[in-house]
């Protein structure tokens, strides 16, 4: 399992490491700012924020040392630990703001839906690296996917949270459609997908969630109550201008106008201090690493390899989206955070695994496909 070649450390991707580093470096910057001045009890958020990417870049490290091909074998293991993750949480797990979420361990509360993400991310990758179809999948063949993407999902709505499930449903959508599907599918998903939308309108929506909605529409109609986070982070973009307020001088933030400033909003506060041009630069840094995720996939010597590194990308990518138009106002509030940006362990925690994998599968670049068909015979 565990091997140490010299080739590993030639074709290590130093450009991505930078990439990634330079975006965190700015993330906790942004941080600081956005929970300045400190208070007076508590480890500061930007603290912790160091501490837990200091953990996981050790284990970005440990990742690396070991095939990325070896999660054919353990997959499936890691997928039952966290559906079992998922239903102690609704047991045993703590509570804040009505929802219940979290593992507490002592020294850190986990959110296993967080984990959730990046294992159905693994045993997709697994699944159509196995199954290959060079005229698409049918409906026979896309059962077991969407079994194996169901269960979590209807297990993290429970908890409830909305944003994690549906970003479930994303990532299945968009490795389902880069696995090619038949056209049979399409029409199965859209027709299914439109009834589920008017199902869960009327029965699994809570009222709160059918009001963040509407909000959208129409933030104003209610300025004090849902409309107020859209309402504070649209002033607070608006307010940076070209050039921004300056580091630390953004008054949304610091005279708490904002919530939430630390974490789903947490790009708000970066926008009101750097403007449009600080916030260009952060963005086309940002994406310029997901990009060269996606140019790990496209090197990957392997199909596993392929769909590891393309779903990774596309975990970050809509999470990104989605938390760049919710503060603009374009989508309601979700609670997705902008991944490596916004406080917030556990998410910080499975971002970075992913990313080690990624890494992995790029380092490894320069193997043959004999070990992957040996992989497959097993």
């Amino acid at each position: 399992m565990l091997r140490i070649d010299r080739r590993y450390f030639y074709h290590f991707d130093w450009i991505f490491l930078l990439l990634l580093v330079a975006v965190s470096s700015m993330a906790l910057i942004n941080l600081y700012s956005a929970s300045y001045p400190p208070s007076p009890w508590g480890m500061p958020p930007y603290i912790k924020q160091c501490y837990l990417f200091l953990m996981g870049m050790a284990g970005i490290l440990f990742i690396l040392f070991f095939d990325y091909k070896e999660l054919h074998f353990w997959n499936y293991l890691f997928y039952g630990f966290i559906v079992i993750l998922l239903l102690l949480v609704l047991f045993v797990g703590d509570s804040a703001g009505g929802a219940q979420r979290w593992i507490n361990l002592g020294f850190f509360r986990l959110q296993p839906s967080e984990l959730a993400k990046l294992m159905l991310v693994v045993t997709l990758a697994s699944y159509y690296s196995r199954k290959e179809d060079d005229d698409g999948y049918g409906v026979k063949e896309m059962v077991a996917p969407v079994l194996l993407t169901f269960l979590p999902f209807l297990l993290i709505l429970k908890q409830p949270d909305l944003g994690t499930a549906l970003m479930l449903g994303i990532i299945f959508v968009s490795m389902t459609v880069f696995a090619k599907v038949r056209w049979q599918v399409y029409v199965l998903g859209l027709i299914l997908g439109g009834g589920a939308g008017v199902f869960a309108w009327f029965y699994l929506l809570r009222p709160y969630q059918k009001r963040r909605i509407e909000t959208l529409l129409d933030p104003a109609k209610d300025p004090m109550g849902q409309g107020y986070q859209i309402l504070q982070s649209k002033i607070a973009v608006g307010s940076g201008g070209v050039s921004g307020q300056g580091y630390l001088e953004g008054t949304q933030g610091h005279l708490h106008f904002l919530p939430e400033r630390h974490t789903d909003f947490a790009f708000s506060v970066w926008g009101e201090e750097w403007g449009f041009a600080g916030s260009l630069f952060f963005l086309g840094v940002y994406f310029a690493m997901l990009f060269w995720g996606l140019y790990a996939a496209m090197t990957a010597r392997d199909r596993f390899g392929v769909f590891l590194c393309f779903g990774v990308v596309m975990l970050i990518f809509w999470q990104a989206v989605i938390n760049l138009l919710m503060i603009l106002g374009f989508l309601p509030v979700v609670g997705i955070p902008l991944p490596l940006v916004s406080y917030g362990g556990s998410s910080l925690l499975t971002t970075l695994l992913g990313l080690g994998i990624l890494m992995n599968v790029r380092m490894r670049r320069f193997q043959t496909g004999q070990n992957m068909e040996k992989v497959k015979q097993k």
